[in-house]
């Protein structure tokens, strides 16, 4: 009985401590970010005034940067400061770039998914995996390993998919959802040798593809928690969405164990998938295990919102598809139903321009931050105090007439060709796969993908929108996902 009741007393000590401790820690955190802030920016976050006006934040936030002088503009209730000034981002993600690191805040918003993988981490373990992972990927055997999966996904299973739905009455495709499993698909086959069978013609629910998805939005979703210690709370105590972001993890991780099990008793050498490559270099599973999903993690949800976009702009605007046809035809020919091959792919510079394009209007991931180490000052004479979030904007750079021009809202392939040739830009002005250092190794890889996928949609289906005039809106997450997805209707093309 006296146990019993010293038991109760040592318990309501321990949850009375954890009260106080997280009452005064989430004082000094909103001390530290201003909420009394009274300026216009932070009044309108704050009270989401903002949304009045706008459908997306990404749009709030690129009007006032269009208004600032500088490109550059703070949020004090988040600590944030957020810029569209290429010289700003080339100073970060360049210049000085290790004095904006990911940083310890960001890498506890995602540590739990992504562990020590490439996209979570600085020093030393980002730079091992980095030169690592660029020596596979750009070796050639890879290269074509990663355009044979994604042209026999095509072939297999999302040509069957339009056809099934093409002339039904009533016949609603999901675009975006389909364009999901088809890179959960190829990105699983590619990194773990493994086929989750999603865009099967029954459209199956894939446990993975759901513990995946799940995994990914509860965790972006910590980051528009008012503090950490809300979910790091919530995370303790095993409540809410951290016991079911907990719960898709495991499941995630137990199917990442078995098959890095599986490979383990088998002879990987002959295997291409990006798994068997770096067991033969890390004998560390768990690391194996925080590496691939890292790269499942990127190569899945930035395809697929590129892709979903990408159709979204040809619906409003068919004269660019029909110069994609044409394009096409000159160089495959109008009558074939092959598929286009590496070699001519490169030679269609109007399907380059287009995807491009798109991806400045509609990048898949609409910002990113680091937090600065030591006090500093950007270019455009912005202090930067140590510790404070800096983000930059690739949404609102493409909406920058300062970077694009008065027309810089139209989508228009023809800025990227000079003489009809394909022109790179500045990178720091186009960050839509990061720049400097941290620039994404399978930028090609994904270009290569995306074109491959969107001609072949082209040249064998009309694809019109089932909701024209609906108001385009983001949810939030880590890549930009359409909310309610991206209804279509679907008609085979008479050659």
């Amino acid at each position: 009985m006296i146990f019993e009741a010293f038991t109760w007393i040592c318990l309501f000590l321990f949850f009375i401590t954890i009260a106080s401790f997280s009452i005064v820690s989430l004082s000094v955190f909103l001390l530290r970010l201003k909420p009394w802030c009274s300026c216009e920016i932070c009044q309108s976050f704050v009270s989401s005034r903002w949304s009045l006006e706008f459908s997306n934040l990404c749009d709030w936030y690129s009007h006032l940067l269009q208004k600032s002088k500088t490109g550059t503009i703070r949020v004090h209730v988040l600590g944030n400061i957020i810029t569209a000034n290429p010289e700003n981002v080339e100073y970060m993600l360049k210049t000085r770039f290790d004095n904006y690191p990911k940083g310890k805040k960001f890498s506890s918003i995602l540590g739990d998914l992504l562990g020590r993988g490439i996209f979570n981490v600085d020093g030393h373990l980002w730079k091992f995996q980095r030169k690592m992972a660029s020596l596979e990927l750009n070796n050639l055997s890879v290269k074509s390993y990663a355009f044979e999966i994604v042209v026999s996904e095509i072939r297999s299973r999302l040509f069957p998919v339009f056809s099934s739905f093409a002339g039904k009455e009533n016949g609603v495709l999901d675009l975006q959802d389909v364009f999901r499993r088809f890179s959960f698909d190829s990105i699983c086959k590619f990194s773990f040798g493994l086929d989750p069978g999603c865009l099967k013609l029954s459209l199956p629910v894939s446990e993975f593809a759901v513990a995946f998805d799940l995994a990914s939005k509860l965790s972006a979703e910590r980051a528009l928690t008012v503090s950490p210690l809300i979910w790091k709370i919530k995370r303790f105590f095993n409540l809410g969405s951290e016991k079911k972001l907990r719960e898709a993890i495991k499941l995630v991780n137990v199917l990442a164990e078995e098959l890095i099990k599986h490979k383990r008793n088998m002879d990987v050498s002959s295997h291409e998938d990006l798994l068997s490559r770096f067991m033969t270099n890390i004998d560390d599973d768990k690391f194996l295990r925080d590496i691939v999903i890292s790269f499942v993690l990127a190569g899945r949800d930035t395809i697929a919102s590129a892709l979903t976009t990408f159709f979204l702009l040809l619906s409003n605007h068919p004269h660019v598809m029909l110069a994609i046809r044409e394009e096409s035809d000159q160089v495959m020919g109008s009558k074939t139903q092959d598929l286009a091959s590496f070699k001519q792919l490169k030679e269609m510079h109007y399907l380059q321009a287009a995807v491009h394009e798109s991806m400045r209007l509609f990048p898949p991931v609409q910002f990113d931050s680091k937090f600065c180490q030591e006090d500093d000052i950007l270019p455009d004479g912005t202090f930067v105090a140590k510790g404070t979030r800096v983000t930059y904007h690739p949404y609102a750079m493409g909406r920058m007439e300062t970077i694009w021009g008065p027309d810089c809202l139209e989508f228009k392939p023809e800025r990227w060709l000079q003489d009809g040739i394909f022109k790179r830009v500045n990178p720091f002005e186009y960050p839509v796969f990061q720049a400097g250092f941290r620039v994404c190794l399978g930028k090609e890889m994904a270009l290569v993908e995306m074109k491959i996928v969107a001609l072949s949609l082209i040249r064998q289906f009309d694809i019109q929108m089932a909701n024209p005039s609906h108001t385009l809106k983001f949810t939030p997450g880590l890549t930009a996902t359409v909310k309610n997805g991206l209804p279509v209707f679907v008609q085979e093309r008479n050659q």
